[in-house]
């Protein structure tokens, strides 16, 4: 069996915090859910059934979280924290893809998300 392309997900992560252009996204705060696609060659990991041969998604859950906890105004540039965070911390991460949507913005319209997705690489 060849393995050409593999992933590991994480999806529909929930986080409340405090990012926006708005002072009341500031003070009141809002949900959050981040959808992670990370481009892993885990073939070792599929051979030997070590977690040691992959990344482990409970440490990237922690990263996200800790990136999640610091105020931006900007979903963009929270994106980019996260996954500049999880190339610095997981070397095997060839390529993320990574969105971010904040329920209900504060905007006057029926909408319920708004959010970014970008693709980053090595």
């Amino acid at each position: 069996m060849e393995i050409r392309n593999s992933y590991i997900t994480l999806n529909n992560l929930h986080y409340y915090a405090y990012h926006g252009v708005a002072a009341q996204e500031n003070r009141i705060g809002n949900e959050y859910t981040v959808n992670l696609r990370l481009k892993v060659d885990i073939r070792r990991a599929a051979e030997t059934d070590e977690v040691e041969h992959t990344v482990n998604y409970a440490e990237v859950h922690e990263v996200v979280k800790s990136e999640m906890a610091v105020p931006s105004r900007l979903l963009e540039h929270v994106c980019a924290r996260i996954s500049k965070a999880l190339l610095q911390h997981f070397p095997m991460i060839e390529e993320i893809e990574i969105s971010l949507s904040k329920r209900n913005p504060p905007m006057g319209a029926d909408i319920e998300t708004a959010g970014v997705t970008m693709v980053c690489s090595r």
